[in-house]
C-alpha cells in the first residue's frame, strides 16, 4: 500500500461523467448507482444543483472557468470549433499557481485538436484521453499508487453514459437492465419504446458508477481519502428528446456531491440553489485562497458548513450553439423559471436532439412540426415538469417582467453578445442547419439503433 501524504493543500479529485443529469441512486430515482449512494451518505449532497448551459462544452467550461459559457467564449461544442477565450483562466491554471500537480485521465472536452491542444487546459500531466471505462481506471490506479510529492488536482471523466454516434445506444459494461420494469423520464410516453432506450441508459450509467467505485476505491487504498476533496458531478440533462439541450430543469439539473476535509462529510443533503459556475469558488474559499477577478459564481462553503442558508437568489443559464444555432436565456428561482429564445426559427431543432429510440418515436409522430414559443414562465410549486406555459398568462404579466428584468440584468453584466444582436461566428465553426434531421446533417436513418423489444434481453 502506497504512502501517499500531499503536501501543503489537501487533493481535489473532479469525477465526471456525460449527460446524467440528476437521474442516479442517491436523488431517488430506480437507477442502481451504490457507489454514487455511498459517496453522497459520506460527503454533502445538493439536490439544486444546475449546470450553466445544458451543452457538453459550454458546461464544461462553465466549471472550470466559474464564468458563463458566452463571457469565457466556449458558446458551442470543442469538437465543432469552439474554443475557451482564454485557455490561463482555467481552475487548473489557476491550482498550478498554487502549488498544485494537475492531471487528466480520460474525458475534458473544452480543448479538442485541430483548434487547441489539451494541454492548453493547465495539465501538467496527461495520463490518457481514452475515455472508456477500462483505460482510465487503469491510469488512475497507476497515478495515484505514486508518491505524491505535492497536492493534486486529478481530472478524471468517462464519455458514458452520452450515446454513441448517430446510432443512438449507450456504452457500458453492466447488461442491460429489463425494460419490462423500467419507467422512462416523465418527460416521455410509457410504452416497450421508451422503456427500452431508458433501460439502455440505466445500465451505461450503473457501468459508470462501477467505474466511479473504482477510482474511490484506489483513494482508499493509498490512504488518499481523507486528505482529497472529491467534486462529482455530470455535464447536464440526460440524452433523451426535451433533456438534454433544453433550459427547462430536465435539462439543467445535474447531480453534485462534493466529499472531502473540512466541510462536505456527514451526508448531508442541501436544498439551496447552487450552480456549477459555483464551484471554483468555493475551492478558493476551501482552501483559503483569494479568488480571481473573473470569476462570475459564488461560493457554497457557507451552505456545506451551515452558515448559509442561501448564497444565491437565482441561477442563471444559456444556449447558444450545439449541432445548431439554438440562442436561449433563462433565469430560475426557487419557484419560478423564465425562458427566452433568441431565434427566428419556431419549430423543434431536430439537430440538437441526439438520435435514439425515443427520437424515433416522437418523430414518427410529428414531432419535427411541433412549435416552440418565444417566452416560456413556469410555476415550479404547481408544475414541476414545466409543461404549463403561462408567459401569456395576463394574471402573470408583472412576474414575468420582473423576471426579465433580472435576465436582462445579468445578460448586461456579463457582457452577453445577445444584446448586440446575433451571436458571434468564428471561423471553422461546424453548424449543422436547423431543418435537418441530426448532426450529421443527414436524413433519419436508424438501422445503427439497438433493437426494440420486451424482454430481459432488450
Amino acid at each position: 500500500m502506497a504512502n501517499n501524504k500531499a503536501k501543503s493543500h489537501p487533493n481535489i479529485l473532479y469525477l465526471h461523467c456525460h449527460d446524467a443529469g440528476r437521474y442516479i441512486q442517491p436523488f431517488g430515482y430506480s437507477v442502481l448507482t451504490p457507489n454514487l449512494q455511498r459517496l453522497a451518505e459520506d460527503g454533502v449532497l445538493f439536490r439544486k444543483a444546475f449546470c450553466g448551459n445544458p451543452t457538453c462544452s459550454p458546461s464544461r467550461a462553465c466549471l472550470l472557468t466559474g464564468q458563463s459559457a458566452h463571457s469565457a467564449g466556449m458558446l458551442g461544442l470543442a469538437h465543432r470549433g469552439w474554443t475557451l477565450r482564454d485557455y490561463g483562466k482555467t481552475l487548473m491554471n489557476f491550482l498550478r499557481g498554487h502549488g498544485y500537480r494537475t492531471a487528466l485521465c480520460g474525458q475534458q472536452h473544452i480543448a479538442i485538436p485541430p483548434f487547441a491542444n489539451p494541454s492548453e487546459g493547465g495539465y501538467d500531466e496527461i495520463l490518457t484521453l481514452d475515455t472508456d471505462f477500462e483505460k482510465p481506471i487503469e491510469e488512475v490506479r497507476s497515478f495515484l499508487a505514486r508518491r505524491q510529492t505535492s497536492p493534486f488536482f486529478l481530472d478524471v471523466g468517462l464519455f458514458a453514459p452520452h450515446r454513441n454516434g448517430t446510432g443512438g445506444d449507450f456504452p457500458r459494461t453492466a447488461p442491460p437492465n429489463d425494460s419490462r420494469y423500467v419507467m422512462p423520464p416523465p418527460t416521455l410516453p410509457d410504452n416497450p419504446i421508451t422503456r427500452s432506450d431508458f433501460a439502455l441508459y440505466q445500465s451505461s450509467i450503473r457501468s459508470t458508477d462501477e467505474a466511479f467505485g473504482q477510482v474511490l476505491n484506489a483513494l482508499e487504498e493509498n490512504n488518499l481519502r481523507e486528505n482529497t476533496l472529491v467534486v462529482c458531478t455530470t455535464d447536464h440533462g440526460i440524452a433523451f428528446p426535451h433533456m438534454k439541450c433544453r433550459l427547462t430543469d430536465h435539462g439543467l439539473g445535474v447531480f453534485l456531491i462534493l466529499r472531502g476535509p473540512g466541510s462536505f462529510s456527514g451526508g448531508r443533503v442541501i436544498d439551496s440553489l447552487v450552480s456549477q459556475i459555483d464551484i471554483f469558488p468555493t475551492i478558493c474559499e476551501w482552501l483559503g485562497v483569494d479568488p480571481p477577478d473573473w470569476l462570475e459564481g459564488k461560493s457554497f462553503l457557507g451552505l456545506a458548513n451551515g452558515a448559509q442558508e442561501n448564497t444565491r437568489n437565482a441561477v442563471f443559464a444559456e444556449v447558444n450553439f450545439h449541432a445548431s444555432q439554438e440562442p436561449g436565456r433563462a433565469v430560475r428561482t426557487d419557484r419560478w423559471k423564465y425562458i427566452r429564445r433568441y431565434t427566428d426559427y419556431d419549430k423543434t431543432i431536430l439537430p440538437n436532439i441526439d438520435n435514439s429510440l425515443s427520437k424515433r418515436y416522437l418523430h414518427e409522430r410529428g414531432l419535427a412540426e411541433r412549435t416552440e414559443p418565444g417566452e416560456l414562465l413556469f410555476d415550479l410549486d404547481f408544475d414541476p415538469q414545466e409543461s404549463c406555459n403561462l408567459a401569456m398568462d395576463p394574471d402573470c404579466a408583472e412576474l414575468k417582467k420582473e423576471l426579465a428584468y433580472l435576465l436582462e440584468r445579468w445578460m448586461s453584466e456579463t457582457a452577453d453578445p445577445l444584446l448586440e444582436g446575433r451571436l458571434p461566428r468564428t471561423e471553422g465553426i461546424i453548424e449543422t442547419p436547423p431543418d435537418q434531421f441530426d448532426s450529421t446533417g443527414g436524413e433519419p436513418d436508424f438501422t445503427e439503433l439497438p433493437p426494440v423489444g420486451n424482454s430481459p434481453k432488450t
